[in-house]
């Protein structure tokens, strides 16, 4: 059964609700950051980070916030793979996110309808119908848990008072942490994701910036060779503009 959950996870990136597949990475050393240290959250022992996955631009930090939004609003920017937790006097949280590609990811503005801890993922029936050897097994949902690809936490994205099947959550695959790689959901650290899950009020406004949005903010990033990007004069080979 435990193979089969692990073949789910890997396919469930291909997916429009979930957005996060791949196998769970192997439990690492601690990182030196102790804020993603394996921590103990009820039943489940949530693995330690991989130090490699903990650049500057990826730990999460308190910063200076210039933009218009009011505290208790997330600010998602997927051109520099960033999501912003408005504070008060002109500061914000700062997080590295997955998003999904363009033409996917979650656009506009949502407000936080639910919050969930450890939560049950469910196929759509879409999936269901096109793969059932897969997914028809689950159609009554998986629970929550190390293997769920919506990791630790999930902040529910609705719409005019619909749910949108968009979430902000955690992941089973530290290495998608700041790449364009999922089926459209907003993904961070499981270490992350509580911390932000803590801090969120239901209601709360969520935007997701538009390319001339993120330029006019945070300049105009570029990407790698391995989909991710990097800030403004960052020299790297083979480098694809991310931004503007």
């Amino acid at each position: 059964m435990r193979l089969k959950l692990r073949h789910i996870a890997t396919v469930v990136s291909l997916a429009f609700l979930t957005a996060c597949a791949a196998p769970p990475p192997q439990v690492m050393q601690a990182p030196a950051d102790p804020r993603y240290a394996a921590v103990q959250d009820g039943e489940y022992l949530i693995p330690a980070v991989n130090p490699a996955f903990l650049t500057p631009e990826k730990v999460r930090t308190e910063v200076a916030y210039s933009g218009p939004e009011s505290p208790n609003t997330i600010v998602v920017d997927p051109f520099t793979r960033r999501l912003y937790y408005v504070l008060p006097d002109g500061r914000a949280m700062r997080y590295a996110v997955g998003v999904g590609p363009e033409g996917k990811a979650f656009r506009g503005n949502a407000r936080i309808g639910m919050k969930r801890e450890w939560p049950s993922w469910t196929p759509t029936q879409n999936m269901i119908r096109t793969q059932p050897e897969l997914y028809a097994e689950y159609a009554s949902g998986l629970p929550g848990g190390l293997e769920n690809p919506l990791g630790a936490r999930a902040l529910y994205l609705y719409r005019n008072g619909r749910d949108t099947y968009y979430r902000i959550h955690g992941t089973i695959d530290d290495r998608s942490i700041g790449r364009a790689n999922s089926a459209g959901c907003i993904r961070l650290f499981n270490q992350d994701i509580i911390d932000l899950y803590n801090r969120v009020e239901p209601g709360a406004r969520v935007k997701v910036r538009t390319e001339a949005e993120s330029r006019e903010y945070e300049g105009i990033w570029v990407e790698d060779a391995n989909g991710e990007v990097h800030p403004p004069g960052t020299e790297l080979p083979l480098l694809v503009a991310s931004a503007g």
